[in-house]
């Protein structure tokens, strides 16, 4: 089929992305479009089942393409107390973290205090 030796790599770990971050097919060929990427649309979808090989440089712009807007999406995280609804009520802080301080706490959770500070 005239791929290299990492094009298979490369399209599984682009569709493993997409797929992570529910990105659709024609959202990434549009972006992919808009940042100059030649492949149409169904040729964006072919590569992506593996059907035909692109050129490493369209396979990278379609990579930029996914991570742009993998960026975009919004991240997951775990909230702090005080980031709850209702936490000013419960006396919570007002920072955003452990310590009720903005930034990184000074210790971990459970440290004693005891030993050398970081």
């Amino acid at each position: 089929m005239g791929f290299d030796p990492h094009e298979p790599e490369q399209r599984n770990q682009l569709n493993d992305a997409l797929k992570s971050a529910d990105i659709s097919m024609g959202e990434l060929w549009l972006r992919y479009f808009s940042i100059c990427g030649s492949a149409g649309e169904y040729e964006v979808q072919a590569y992506s089942q593996g059907l035909i090989s692109l050129p490493v440089f369209q396979r990278d712009l379609l990579a930029m393409a996914a991570n742009e807007l993998i960026d975009e999406k919004p991240q997951l995280h775990a909230p702090y107390s005080d980031q709850l609804n209702g936490a000013e009520a419960n006396g919570a802080g007002t920072g955003s973290g452990p310590t009720g301080t903005t930034g990184t706490p000074d210790r971990h959770l459970g440290d004693t205090g005891k030993g050398t500070s970081r």
